[in-house]
Formats: C-alpha cells, sequence, structure tokens
C-alpha cells in the first residue's frame, strides 16, 4: 500500500474544509448568553457578522425597533442610597426642570408622618379618576412607630427609607429633605413638591389644585422677618452657633408647610452651607423649631424672587401658646367651615425685606388655601359625607 504524500493530504483537508464550515452554520445551538441591555444599548456589536444567517439576524432586530408606538422596556429598579449625604449629593445632579418638557407636569405629594394617616379615604377619593401622569406620592413614615392599619390604596409601596423623626430636633427637616431627594430622582416629572402632614386635608378639588400651583413659576413658602421669638429661635444653639453663615437678620421663620418648585427642591438637596449650622442640636428646646427656620431662611437668602412668602396650607394660629395650632374636631365640620378656611387670606410675609415681587407688596395677589389642618382622626366620617358636593365643587 502506498503511503500517502504530504501533498495529498492537503488537497483532501481542503476538500473536507467547506463541509465543516456548512455544518458549523447550519447546526442549532442552546446555549443562552446573558446581555446587559443598559450596556449594550447604542453600541455596535464586537463580534463582526460573517455570514448570512447573523445578517438575517440584524435585519429582523431592525424591524423589530421600528415597530411604530413599540413601548420602551421598563427601566431598571432605582436603588438609591439609604445614608443621606449620598442620597442628596446624588438628587442634588438632577435636572432643575420638568423633562421632557412636552409630558405634562406632576405634583409630588409628600406625606411626612408619625402615624397612620387617618384621611387617606379622603385623599383617595380626592385622587379618584385622576390620571397617573398629573401626581406621584411620597411617603416618610418613622420606622419606630406602628401603623395599623398599613399604608393602603395609592400610599401603598410609596413609603420612602425613613428615619425616626420628632420635634424640637433637626429630624423633622432632615425627613423633609429626604423626601425632596427622593421625589427628585424618582421622577424627572414632578414639577412641584408639596409638603403635608397627617392632619392636612385638601380644601378643593385635584383640578384645581394642580392648575393653581403648576401655573405659577414660583414656589409658596412662608418667609416671615420680624416677628416675636426671632432671637430666641435663632440663639437655640447657642448665642454664635449659626455664625457667620447664618447672621440674625439673615434669619427667617415661615410655616413648616409648603410647595416648592423643582428648582428650589433642587437647591434645598444641594445646600452644603445652611444645613450644618441648622442641623445642630438645640441647647434650648422651647425656642427649637428648625423645620421652621431652614427652609425659609434657605429660600430667602438664596432665591427670594423665586418666592411667593405664602403657604397655602391654612392653619389656625389665634389665642394659641402651647406650640400647636387649633384642632378642628368632628362636631364643626361642615360645608360652613369649608367656605370659611377657603374665603381666608394668606398672610404674605414681609413682602419688602422679602424682596418678593411688586404684586405682593401692593396686595394685589389672591392666592387660595389649597389646603388646611389640623383635623382630628374622628373627622373623617363629616370630612367624607360633603366632599363630593362642598369640598371637590369648584
Amino acid at each position: 500500500m502506498l503511503s500517502p504524500t504530504p501533498l495529498s493530504l492537503i488537497c483532501a483537508l481542503l476538500l473536507c474544509l467547506p463541509l465543516a464550515v456548512v455544518f458549523t452554520i447550519t447546526s442549532p445551538t442552546a446555549t443562552t448568553i446573558p446581555v446587559d441591555l443598559s450596556k449594550t444599548q447604542n453600541q455596535e456589536s464586537t463580534f463582526p457578522p460573517p455570514f448570512s444567517a447573523a445578517k438575517r439576524h440584524q435585519k429582523i432586530d431592525l424591524r423589530l425597533k421600528s415597530i411604530p408606538n413599540s413601548p420602551p422596556p421598563p427601566p431598571p429598579p432605582l436603588s438609591l442610597p439609604e445614608e443621606d449625604e449620598p442620597l442628596l449629593r446624588v438628587a442634588s445632579r438632577v435636572n432643575s426642570r420638568p423633562v421632557p418638557r412636552a409630558a405634562p407636569k406632576k405634583l409630588a405629594l409628600m406625606f411626612l408622618t408619625t402615624a397612620p394617616l387617618p384621611f387617606a379615604p379622603l385623599w383617595e377619593l380626592y385622587l379618584n379618576q385622576t390620571p397617573k401622569t398629573l401626581f406621584n406620592i411620597y411617603v416618610h413614615a418613622d420606622p419606630t412607630r406602628k401603623y395599623d392599619p398599613p399604608f393602603s390604596g395609592v400610599f401603598a409601596r410609596r413609603v420612602i427609607h425613613s428615619r425616626p423623626s420628632h420635634r424640637q430636633t433637626p429630624s423633622l427637616t432632615s425627613a423633609a429633605r429626604r423626601l425632596l431627594a427622593h421625589a427628585l430622582l424618582d421622577d424627572p416629572s414632578n414639577a412641584v413638591f408639596v409638603l403635608l402632614s397627617p392632619s392636612c386635608v385638601p380644601l378643593h378639588s385635584f383640578n384645581f389644585t394642580y392648575r393653581t400651583l403648576t401655573r405659577s413659576k414660583k414656589s409658596f413658602i412662608e418667609i416671615l422677618e420680624n416677628e416675636v421669638g426671632t432671637y430666641d429661635r435663632w440663639a437655640a444653639r447657642g448665642p454664635d452657633a449659626m455664625l457667620p453663615e447664618v447672621r440674625l437678620e439673615d434669619f427667617r421663620i415661615g410655616s413648616q408647610f409648603w410647595a416648592l418648585t423643582r428648582k428650589h427642591a433642587r437647591l434645598v438637596v444641594s445646600d452644603r452651607r445652611l444645613w450644618p449650622k441648622f442641623s445642630l442640636p438645640c441647647v434650648r428646646l422651647d425656642t427649637c423649631y428648625p423645620e421652621e427656620n431652614y427652609f425659609p431662611t434657605l429660600l430667602s437668602m438664596r432665591d427670594p424672587l423665586g418666592c411667593v412668602p405664602a403657604t397655602l396650607t391654612h392653619v389656625d394660629w389665634s389665642g394659641r401658646t402651647d406650640g400647636h395650632p387649633r384642632t378642628y374636631e368632628a362636631s364643626e365640620v361642615g360645608p360652613e367651615l369649608i367656605r370659611t378656611l377657603r374665603s381666608d387670606s394668606p398672610r404674605y410675609g414681609d413682602a419688602v425685606t422679602n424682596g418678593s415681587d411688586s404684586s405682593v407688596s401692593q396686595g394685589q395677589r389672591r392666592d387660595p388655601f389649597l389646603f388646611a389642618r389640623k383635623f382630628s382622626p374622628d373627622t373623617i366620617q363629616p370630612l367624607m359625607s360633603i366632599a363630593r358636593d362642598v369640598i371637590f365643587s369648584d
């Protein structure tokens, strides 16, 4: 028998090679390769398409992408830092304007609570049939408290990572900043950020409230300068503890409840100058109300012209000296009370020194109260009975 020569072996190999290629192309494979779409999006494949089969798959992919009205894949769950400093740092980088501009603006309704929400049924009715493209809800709930019944309905799964919060400490202010950070990062369409308490109730329909807030280019926040007790509040952390960042003449007082523009919400979470002073513990607890001083002081110092120096949350302080406003009881609730609260006028701070717009200083503004507090939990039934015909009837 003749032994094969090297030349004959090479020829045989060349004749078999096309068969091997054909077999490789037509053989199916069951291997699935996980792909991180977030990393591959808008990037070219690192593998060249040498075969016609690969080209056919490319064409199919392109046709799928070109299907009209095909919704984009849902974004991955947002994982946010639990510690305040990195959370606020990330939130400070968001766009200060709502985006996309063609999308409707949204209200961020932020509830700061240490108890179950007694008026949840009223808020459910308030938001009933309201498109979810117009609002978001966020709840800061002190994790050391029990919430029975638990949050449900529009409040279900809306509780952000929360920390204990107590009066006469900086923790209430920290909670509000935490709510702002989460709302800024959660939805770029959030345009107005409204802080509410569990004892707050609406005074108008959602549509009325939405129009009032989204048509304004300014924040609604009470800013008062020449109030009784200003020095005691300023010196609550020590005689010179606020210096040099916050002078006595820069210190302001105002309601804890406000409605901020997206620009001002980002300004708050970006603040690294005033917050270290207001976060100091007080040495005098009877004059320690950081939540009523930090926000009006910051915005008065940074952007007074961007503020209407009034709160749109009605509260009755007449005759009160214990640090708590009047609480409305069930026997007082009726159409007449709602009409009375609506007809009252907000106090527009110190218009001249706050540098607000001329309509404030000239007494031309007449903004409506949109919310009111404090209502006792047992007022839920009389409030529900007049909700459709009175409260939500504009």
